[in-house]
């Protein structure tokens, strides 16, 4: 199946454990209701009922035993579900879509991190989008440790159990990702306050909804 091309904007949020993603949608999404946009935020893996079960699984520490291929198909899977059911929808009524979290965490995951290699990761992309392409994509970076300290300060999931070295795979892949695709990606200093990141983003959002 191939994504139509949609009327909306689709504006998504990446960056390794705790860069500040979720924050950042919310502000995000509140300045462009603002503006009068129609505004749907989701997430990845989630976004659906479906989508949500398979989240459940891929982030229970007590899932140990799932191996790199398994876990990349069930994101691919989640996503799947996720763009026909909601993103697409959304994005031919001419909604602006904020995900937080797409294709690139699983190319950065699951290609870098767990070393599978972002060729076949891709071709899982293409598949499980129908060739659906965010307009824009924020990756908010920080340090792999800053982030991890922040993100496990209630508890840790499976995947931010993983080692530092994973974790810093995962952000040098974010990074090598935005070089190559600089029209696409724009990153943002994570490490500096939540207002003075949401500033960065709104001016870079803003640019781009005035070219659409």
């Amino acid at each position: 199946m191939t994504a139509r091309r949609a009327k909306g904007v689709f504006i998504t949020f990446e960056g390794c454990e705790g860069c500040g993603k979720s924050t950042q949608v919310r502000e995000l999404e509140n300045h462009l209701k603002a503006q009068g946009y129609e505004v749907v935020s989701t997430r990845e893996p989630g976004g659906t009922s479906v989508a949500e079960s398979i989240r459940s699984i891929l982030l229970d520490p007590g899932n140990e035993t799932l191996s790199p291929v398994t876990e990349l198909l069930l994101y691919e899977a989640a996503r799947a579900q996720h763009v026909r059911e909601r993103i697409l929808p959304a994005l031919e009524a001419g909604k602006t879509v904020l995900s937080d979290r797409f294709f690139d965490s699983t190319t950065a995951y699951q290609g870098a991190g767990r070393g599978l290699g972002a060729e076949d990761v891709v071709r899982l992309h293409a598949i499980a989008t129908g060739g659906l392409t965010p307009d824009l994509t924020i990756v908010i970076d920080v340090p792999a440790a800053l982030g991890l300290a922040r993100a496990t300060q209630g508890g840790s999931d499976r995947i931010e159990r993983e080692k530092i070295d994973f974790h810093e795979r995962v952000r040098a892949e974010f990074l090598r990702l935005a070089q190559a695709e600089p029209e696409r990606i724009s990153v943002v200093d994570g490490t500096k306050s939540i207002d003075d990141v949401a500033a960065a983003i709104r001016e870079i959002v803003d640019l781009v909804l005035t070219e659409k």
